[in-house]
């Protein structure tokens, strides 16, 4: 299952983004992040690279 962000948690840091191995990650509107479910391969190096551990 694809990991997913709680928008409302997300500081915008971009840690995720860097740490993302395939490139699924981008930030949008309010300088919140997004992962894109179909290309994300559930690794979980986002979830730990998340300083507020929005990432689920």
């Amino acid at each position: 299952m694809a990991k997913q962000i709680i928008e409302e948690n997300c500081i915008g840091c971009g840690s995720c983004e860097r740490t993302c191995i395939v490139g699924c990650i981008s930030q949008i509107k309010n300088k919140k992040m997004f992962i894109d479910s179909n290309a994300c391969v559930d690794c979980g190096a986002c979830q730990l690279a998340c300083p507020s551990k929005c990432i689920v």
